[in-house]
């Protein structure tokens, strides 16, 4: 068969950024850009075959590299149809003549320690409507607190790099530390020791050095702790299960800044930083524009149900 042969394909891909309304160190409202994230249901011949948690740019070729790197297909010619869906958020693939050994592959699949694969993003989704968190409050100066104790911790990232750490912790110290390879391992790590030693999560602050996507936020709410903070930015259905929730939601911390994602009305802005002359204000990152002080509605999350990183 030719070389440039080429599957059925859908175009379904699209640029996903959001903008919403975040609050800096300042008290400021800012107009920032986060990440989408999207649950792609992958199918092989109407068999379903695991959640990836996407921004959705390319998602026939996320497909495609999906089932070449877990050995479901070794040639391009093995695949008739790519069809992507983001209204059931699903991809049908079909073959020409079926996966030998589907069935066994499935069984026996090795979950990586990467972030994407939302294997168990359906299971967690079906508790999140009975999770309400505690509505605490946050002082500036605990921020500024557990940035400083965190900034001790990190010893294998120091040494070695290539490793995510969470942390555990209480008013302005680190109660646990964990690194891992992958930072939903570190995660389930000081899940268990929650639930073995019965610590409660009701007066603890969670950090990560991850992103805080929906898996992150879900799983930190599961265990009962209503802050969370990460010098990572934030993605969209993060965002929006952490309104659902009632999750304070801080990202971006680094140093004397930060930025409030939900639950900005619960800061206490008590230890501000001096501010930037007006000459030399900071641009933002992420949209590259002069921060806008203008008061916007909040970010609104939308009531579509998403099943499945």
């Amino acid at each position: 068969m030719s070389s440039l042969y080429r599957p059925q394909m859908s175009h379904a891909g699209f640029i996903n950024t959001h903008q919403v309304s975040a609050w800096d160190e300042q008290g400021e409202q800012r107009q920032v850009s986060i990440a989408g994230e999207s649950p792609l249901t992958l199918y092989i011949d109407k068999q379903e075959v695991v959640t990836l948690m996407t921004l959705g740019s390319s998602p026939e070729l996320l497909t495609l590299g999906y089932l070449r790197n877990q050995g479901f297909i070794d040639h391009i010619e093995q695949v008739e149809a790519v069809q992507v869906d983001w209204e059931v958020n699903a991809v049908a693939v079909v073959t020409r003549d079926g996966v030998s050994d589907l069935e066994e592959k499935l069984q026996h699949r090795t979950i990586t320690t990467g972030c994407g694969q939302g294997t168990v993003f359906g299971g967690l989704m079906d508790k999140i409507d009975q999770i309400k968190l505690p509505q605490v409050e946050l002082a500036q100066s605990q921020i500024y607190g557990l940035l400083e104790d965190l900034r001790q911790q990190n010893d294998i990232y120091k040494k070695a790099g290539a490793v995510h750490g969470c942390a555990l912790c209480q008013g302005t110290q680190v109660v646990s530390f964990v690194e891992d390879v992958g930072r939903h391992n570190a995660v389930d790590t000081l899940a268990g020791e929650m639930l073995l030693e019965q610590i409660p999560g009701q007066d603890k602050v969670f950090y990560t050095t991850g992103r805080l996507t929906s898996e992150m936020v879900i799983k930190v709410a599961q265990m009962g702790i209503p802050v969370l903070l990460s010098r990572s930015g934030v993605t969209r259905m993060g965002m929006e299960l952490a309104q659902q929730v009632g999750l304070l939601l801080i990202g971006r911390a680094k140093g004397q800044h930060f930025m409030v994602f939900n639950g900005q009305e619960r800061i206490l802005y008590d230890q501000r930083p001096t501010p930037l002359p007006s000459s030399s204000k900071r641009t933002d990152a992420a949209t590259q524009t002069t921060p806008d002080k203008t008061l916007h509605k909040a970010f609104a999350p939308h009531k579509k149900e998403e099943s499945c990183a």
